[in-house]
């Protein structure tokens, strides 16, 4: 049976998106569909749009917006109950940024009925193997934030997990395959040091929660390798 496709208007992400605008006094005209991507059940994932809209002070808003919604991001550091000595945990993987390889954070889309540290702590056993709580995650921004405010409506939610290991147990995380074939995924984790990880990473958010970690642990001797 055919699922029934979700109309842009009616999608959680568009109305918060609105909601936005009209909140901080936009005059939305027009919305065209350039490009809708919906997952299998019918649900808006993201879109491309045209609009027009007038701002309070009588100009126009820059009128291409890529419509993506909330995201989390997590960062994974495991502890060695030895030495102390942290690691971090990425996943490797071609990105359409440029076709490298690109090292990043585990990280996924919040959808209409997702709590954002719900979300994160699936996106981690998914994507690194790490069975973690979502009371285990400890938020690192207190209000959304975008990464690319000019063209995007796509927010953010940072978090942190801390777990202690034996050594062994943290380099077990290390080259793990957790890609899914059926959905054309090539994923790798990768362990490394903090610094290492920060010289690996080329995405403003993977870079960011770098410093929001180091910040809130009160680490500014790692801080200032990075």
């Amino acid at each position: 049976m055919t699922k029934k496709q979700e109309a842009l208007t009616d999608a959680h992400k568009f109305r918060f998106w609105r909601q936005q605008l009209e909140i901080n006094g936009i005059k939305l005209n027009d919305v065209q569909e350039q490009y809708v991507r919906r997952r299998h059940n019918g649900e808006v994932l993201f879109a491309l749009l045209t609009i027009d809209a007038d701002t309070p002070e009588g100009d126009k808003i820059p009128p291409v917006v890529f419509l993506k919604g909330h995201a989390v991001s997590v960062l994974v550091v495991l502890v060695d109950k030895d030495t102390r000595e942290k690691f971090v945990v990425l996943v490797r993987q071609r990105r359409v940024c440029d076709g490298s390889q690109t090292y990043e954070h585990p990280a996924g889309m919040v959808d209409v009925d997702d709590e954002p540290a719900e979300v994160g702590a699936r996106e981690v056993g998914e994507e690194i193997g790490l069975e973690v709580t979502p009371e285990e995650l400890t938020k690192l921004n207190n209000r959304l934030w975008f990464p690319s405010t000019g063209s995007s409506d796509e927010a953010m939610h940072y978090f942190f997990v801390e777990k202690e290991m034996v050594r062994a147990e943290i380099m077990s995380f290390h080259h793990k395959n957790m890609g899914v074939a059926s959905e054309f995924e090539r994923i790798t984790t990768v362990v490394a040091t903090l610094p290492e990880a920060h010289k690996l990473v080329n995405n403003i958010n993977g870079l960011l929660i770098h410093f929001l970690y180091l910040k809130t642990v009160g680490d500014f001797e790692t801080m200032r390798l990075l």
